[in-house]
């Protein structure tokens, strides 16, 4: 395993912005008007440091602070059945965002009817899409279990077509002695306007762009026994279509994504079990000679548990697997059909991470990957996929503060 002898001095920073952000005088969220709108607010930091590779920016050998976090969101409820909600974020990952300020979610939740066995409603605007357990909250690190999610699951490097849509949802929520029952169908806009969502699908300095059709997206969740239990099931699909700029290499191109997730998870008074899998449908045409078409059926798991070690103290382990092709798991078939390197389709990761609760307002990650392979790795960060390194270890430090 790597030594990260070089995060003893980090370690300094990460203290000193935690005194900063403890002597700051909101220390809990901001209510106005008896409560009816509210203020909250986060950020975070992220050291990375890996053996090979980089990851968040330039972090092969050296430290890299390109991972950090700054959002402000609010809420108000306007009558008891609608609510207007809101969140801007500044999400900066390396090569893949810039950290520019942007509106992550803003929508109006209207519920439709209300008893004490339920309620149902619709919600408009820029909607948080429903994918997996963690997605509609993956941008707040006190609700993530680890510093980054499973990224067989919850891509980095694609995240902003998968994040939200602009669109409408409608709900639906049961209550019972049996449990509770949620679901949701979703139609919405998916952001397609950002380089990092064009190059993380089309490479490096695209003269073209990428139009989206609109995407459906079902969730279906069950909560056993005051949440014990969580079962889930969401599908959705993404209909990209490529628009080749001024001497482009490339054609007219499709992209069409259909990922059906299968969630659950187990919650016990010091412990929780958590897995996912994945099986995602991919088509990809009419880009011509210069561009690897056809079609796959990818694959994605990943088992996680969390133990409490202590009140401020929780313990994770993770093994997370991702391939881009169901039918070709170690690349062969791509790295004759390319001449790059066949562990660029798929990645195995080992994580072990322990999180510390300074306060309910202040918490320090610190989480050791152990990979082999560099599937879910940005082009932005590794340019030429020939530098590339089929094993890489990381090592993060992450310092949150919230409001």
């Amino acid at each position: 395993m790597y030594v990260y002898s070089k995060f003893a001095r980090p370690l300094f920073g990460i203290a000193a912005i935690a005194m900063l952000l403890l002597s700051a005088t909101l220390a809990r969220a901001v209510d106005f008007l008896d409560g009816d709108l509210q203020l909250h607010g986060f950020f975070s930091l992220t050291l990375v440091n890996t053996s090979n590779n980089n990851f968040f920016g330039p972090s092969d050998d050296q430290i890299s602070n390109e991972f950090s976090e700054v959002g402000v969101n609010a809420s108000w409820r306007l009558t008891p059945d609608v609510q207007l909600s809101g969140q801007l974020l500044s999400h900066r990952a390396g090569g893949t965002d810039d950290g520019q300020v942007r509106l992550d979610y803003g929508l109006l939740d209207w519920t439709t009817a209300s008893s004490e066995d339920g309620r149902s409603g619709v919600r408009v605007g820029r909607i948080k899409t429903a994918y997996g357990l963690y997605n509609k909250t993956r941008d707040v690190p006190f609700t993530r279990p680890s510093i980054i999610l499973p990224q067989s699951i919850y891509f980095e490097r694609t995240r902003n077509l998968t994040v939200s849509a602009d669109g409408a949802e409608i709900y639906l929520e049961r209550y019972d002695e049996a449990g509770s029952l949620s679901a949701s169908f979703a139609l919405g806009q998916p952001q397609t306007n950002s380089e990092s969502a064009t190059v993380a699908l089309v490479g490096v300095n695209p003269p073209g762009h990428l139009d989206a059709k609109l995407a459906p997206d079902f969730q279906v969740l069950y909560e056993g026994q005051g949440g014990k239990y969580r079962l889930g099931f969401t599908a959705l699909h993404v209909d990209l279509r490529y628009k080749p700029g001024y001497a482009d290499r490339l054609g007219a191109g499709r992209f069409r994504l259909t990922p059906l997730i299968f969630s659950a998870q187990y919650n016990a008074e010091n412990w929780s079990l958590t897995g996912e899998y994945a099986s995602r449908r991919i088509s990809v045409k009419d880009f011509g000679p210069f561009f690897y078409n056809g079609d796959a059926l990818g694959e994605s798991y990943y088992l996680q548990a969390t133990y409490r070690l202590a009140p401020k103290w929780e313990a994770l382990l993770r093994y997370d697997v991702y391939y881009a092709d169901k039918g070709d798991r170690n690349g062969e078939d791509f790295a004759a059909a390319t001449r790059m390197p066949g562990f660029t389709r798929y990645a195995k990761d080992w994580t072990a991470g322990v999180r510390f609760d300074v306060t309910p307002q202040f918490m320090l990650r610190a989480e050791v990957h152990q990979v082999d392979g560099t599937g879910f790795l940005a082009v932005q960060d590794n340019p030429n996929p020939q530098d590339l390194h089929r094993y890489w270890d990381s090592f993060m430090l992450l310092g949150s503060f919230r409001f």
